[in-house]
């Protein structure tokens, strides 16, 4: 069986009630006009006959979906094909679409807040207001290309990094973020959680996730403190709260939510010099873990290429990519390894094959039918609809690797290794790899 590469994704914005466009992002040559109309017209034909329009596939293999937000907004993503022509593979291009929808929705409502979205009071001034939405939006983009290195945005779990001295660090955010009027800090490690405090960890999952995004691409700006204003999808939609962001070494950044205290100089001259310049050592060794997100103490067979590994009660998770090194003296393999960027794509769709098929879905709030059927909620492939139990494990061998999936209670471990590995082999290199990285570290 083959996991296709995912094809290129062109995302539509437009007003729900006119169809007029707002933007445009993702791939390099944009639809037609006429085309836009087209796929706005169909959407409103079928809501006239009372019919919800939330997904249809073309005869090559291209996917649509749309979905409606705040009766104002429609948001449409094209795909272009790829990961759908895989067998069976059409839940798996929905699941990935479907979420890209949600988050660049939540990553407008972020930035510009609910009522503005809402209102439409003035459709040119919101063109020019979603501007500052791009950067996201094409960070959230580039990642369903398997290009971020980063899983949030398809599993809805925050991406972290788990450092070598956690209790030290924790320590110096917790008096940092208390010293800030506030009780939401977290520390970013090469673009992942190193540590957050108790009440960032209760922000809504997609919250967290979002606010990762945006905390990474302010570090991308090369300012070393910034204060921004957020609105929190969930929990403060029309309310905007303040990030700070202070970069305390490359690659290692310091963010709080706050309200009107302190500013942004007192911060700087006064807080993060106190607190973080005893932790300078410990901050060194969360950057020395690097990409792999995982302390010395963990030892990883040779054999495991990359991994995914959810902590399904506090939706959190680690990924790993192995960097392949190729030896030119060695004669050329009849299998080749994939390389780092196609093992970051093959992670994730394994991930949508997985989820579409055997493992459940992290759960979701309650929903009318309406924004259920908007949603798309049945991602679930039809033969796996009449199982009476829940599957533990899976596999699938493919003509760049082989995968495998475990699910625990508390845990699901996503797999990739070498064709070189025999597939009886695989169950025992996934336990031992979970094990491995629980015992060491308590995720």
């Amino acid at each position: 069986m083959m996991l296709q590469q995912a094809g290129s994704v062109q995302l539509l914005c437009l007003t729900a009630n006119s169809g007029v466009p707002l933007f445009t992002r993702g791939a390099s040559k944009q639809l037609p006009f006429s085309i836009i109309g087209s796929l706005n017209g169909v959407h409103m034909f079928g809501a006239g006959q009372g019919v919800v329009l939330a997904g249809c596939e073309t005869d090559r293999g291209g996917r649509m979906v749309w979905r409606v937000f705040q009766d104002s907004v429609m948001l449409i993503a094209v795909s272009s094909g790829g990961q759908a022509q895989q067998e069976g593979g059409g839940a798996g291009e929905d699941l990935h679409l479907r979420r890209l929808l949600e988050n660049v929705w939540n990553c407008m409502v972020l930035v510009l807040g609910q009522d503005e979205l809402a209102s439409l009071r003035n459709v040119e001034r919101l063109k020019r207001d979603l501007r500052s939405c791009y950067r996201l939006i094409d960070q959230l983009l580039e990642g369903g290309q398997g290009q971020e290195g980063t899983m949030g945005d398809l599993t809805h779990c925050a991406d972290c990094l788990l450092p070598p001295n956690a209790t030290l660090l924790q320590e110096g955010l917790d008096g940092f973020t208390q010293a800030a009027d506030s009780e939401f800090g977290c520390l970013m490690v090469h673009g992942r959680i190193a540590t957050a405090t108790e009440k960032w960890w209760r922000l809504a999952p997609q919250e967290v996730v979002l606010l990762s995004v945006l905390a990474r691409s302010l570090s991308l700006s090369g300012s070393a403190s910034c204060d921004t204003p957020v609105f929190l999808p969930q929990g403060s939609p029309t309310v905007a709260h303040r990030l700070l962001r202070f970069q305390l070494l490359p690659g290692a950044d310091v963010c709080v939510l706050c309200g009107p205290s302190p500013t942004l100089h007192r911060a700087e001259s006064e807080l993060v010099g106190c607190f973080w310049s005893p932790l300078l050592e410990a901050l060194r060794s969360s950057l020395a873990v690097g990409e792999r997100c995982l302390p010395g103490s963990v030892t990883l067979r040779p054999d495991v290429l990359a991994l995914l590994l959810i902590n399904r009660e506090s939706r959190r998770s680690v990924s790993y990519v192995k960097a392949i090194i190729t030896n030119p003296n060695h004669p050329p393999s009849d299998h080749p390894l994939p390389s780092k960027a196609r093992c970051w794509e093959l992670l994730r769709l394994f991930y949508t094959f997985t989820t579409t098929r055997y493992f459940p879905l992290e759960e979701t709030p309650a929903l009318t039918p309406g924004e259920k059927a908007q949603r798309g909620d049945s991602l679930r492939e039809d033969f796996s609809l009449g199982f009476s139990h829940q599957p533990l494990q899976c596999y699938l061998v493919t003509e760049e690797c082989k995968c495998f999936g475990l699910q625990t209670t508390q845990h699901q471990l996503y797999l990739l290794t070498p064709l070189s590995v025999p597939t009886f082999a695989l169950r025992s290199v996934a336990t031992q790899t979970l094990s491995a990285i629980t015992l060491a570290t308590g995720f």
